[in-house]
């Protein structure tokens, strides 16, 4: 007994050992992001104040600073930023969503699935920026066409790829629940869908970016608010500063979404391995 005691104070060592390395780990990469980003940040400014870069065309931090200390005053720039935001979480959330439901019906009959393949394969290939007029005239000038954007960039990626997902999952997992009387509504939800939802997380981090873009075009198209808006009215009135600063916005928005589907995708693995 005092054997398997020291055993285990031992084992805890070394895993509080470990533990601890990976904190420092996790601490040093999170340092030397920030690093980058400071030098990254520190060079764009001395580069603008020295002439290497055209101050112009590329702006500086400081002078994005100074565009968005102005927006802000006048409250502008909280109103186009919530805009915005509000038009890529819901094309995010509807598209990936719809997806998901696209897919698990094409799965729960191969003949619509054969039926529907070319169609996927041609809407995939398709430019959705095409769209845009077809959404302008349908839904018209205003947020319905710029959602529907985001939705459309979204959904078709998300739907080939979950169906594939649902496709590549062991067939021995399947014919072992076949031949336990298994029905295919059962086969789905308790072996099927479970062994996807990585490729679902995958999917979601995939569509931060598609639905930014998809929103972000249709705002070039129809919108007269929102940071798309801010970029063309940047470029009209020859305001580059305004036009980077929409960039760097989004830019921090995006990452933001991204790292909340990473924390969410650890807790989820950590809670699986526990039970």
């Amino acid at each position: 007994m005092w054997n398997r005691w020291l055993e285990k104070g031992a084992s805890s060592a070394q895993h509080a050992r470990f533990l601890r390395k990976l904190r420092l780990r996790q601490i040093g990469v999170w340092t030397l992001r920030f690093l980058i980003l400071i030098a990254f940040l520190g060079l764009w400014e001395w580069g603008a104040e020295s002439g290497w870069i055209d101050s112009f065309l590329f702006s500086s931090p400081a002078l994005m600073w100074k565009q968005a200390a102005e927006l802000a005053q006048s409250g502008e720039l909280y109103r186009h930023v919530a805009i915005t935001s509000l038009e890529t979480v819901a094309g995010f959330l509807i598209g990936t969503a719809s997806g998901i439901i696209l897919a698990t019906i094409i799965w729960t009959s191969p003949f619509l699935s054969r039926v529907l393949d070319p169609y996927l394969v041609v809407l995939n290939s398709m430019p959705k920026v095409a769209l845009g007029p077809l959404f302008i005239v349908s839904f018209g000038a205003g947020f319905a066409s710029v959602l529907a954007m985001g939705i459309a960039i979204t959904i078709i990626i998300t739907t080939i790829v979950i169906y594939t997902s649902f496709q590549s999952v062991d067939e021995s997992y399947l014919l072992l629940a076949r031949s336990f009387g298994a029905s295919r509504s059962q086969i789905f939800f308790k072996i099927i869908f479970p062994a996807c939802v990585p490729d679902m997380i995958a999917a979601l981090k995939v569509n931060v970016g598609l639905s930014w873009v998809g929103v972000i075009v249709g705002e070039f198209l129809v919108s007269k608010q929102g940071l798309g808006y801010l970029m063309i009215y940047g470029f009209q009135v020859f305001n580059l500063h305004l036009v980077m600063l929409s960039l760097m916005i989004v830019a921090i928005i995006a990452t933001i979404m991204y790292q909340i589907i990473a924390i969410t995708e650890k807790r989820f693995v950590h809670k699986v391995r526990q039970e």
